[in-house]
């Protein structure tokens, strides 16, 4: 099982060259106005279409979560490698789980998550909204809050 992911964006050209660094990969179809990368890890089939027309795509937020510290830890050294920009959180209370997260944003102010959970929580009884506690991200240097993509709470 694979998701898929298709995204309206701005310039095709830099989202392209921005995925191949978050993902060190290359797309397996390209045509003037579409990518499609074909990833196995994480298991994603992500498309990029150019916006023309129409607004480029806005979501809360996109993530990966990963199976362990040390694999955060290669994502992390992998992305400040290729010049990508990243927030860090430890030991945050997010989404009623404590976790590790990487924060960046793509060039159209999407942002993204990598992550790992250490600890499922409770959910409280009378709880609301996805339980933010002591971990509010913020997307560091990233372009993203200038681009009017406003700092991600929780998931």
């Amino acid at each position: 099982m694979r998701y898929h992911l298709s995204l309206h964006v701005n310039d095709l050209d830099r989202s392209i060259a921005f995925y191949s660094k978050v993902f060190a990969a290359q797309p397996q179809k390209r045509t003037a106005g579409y990518a499609k990368f074909d990833l196995h890890r994480p298991p994603i089939n992500l498309s990029l279409l150019s916006a023309k027309d129409r607004p480029a795509t806005r979501v809360s937020h996109m993530g990966v979560e990963v199976d362990s510290a040390q694999s955060l830890e290669s994502w992390r050294e992998r992305l400040e490698g290729v010049g990508i920009v990243t927030s860090e959180e430890k030991n945050s209370t997010c989404c009623f789980a404590r976790q590790d997260k990487l924060w960046f944003s793509d060039p159209d102010g999407n942002p993204w998550e990598i992550f790992v959970v250490y600890e499922q929580l409770p959910v409280p009884e009378n709880a609301q909204g996805c339980g933010a506690g002591s971990g509010k991200a913020k997307i560091e240097n990233s372009g993203a809050e200038s681009a009017g993509n406003p700092p991600v709470g929780c998931c």
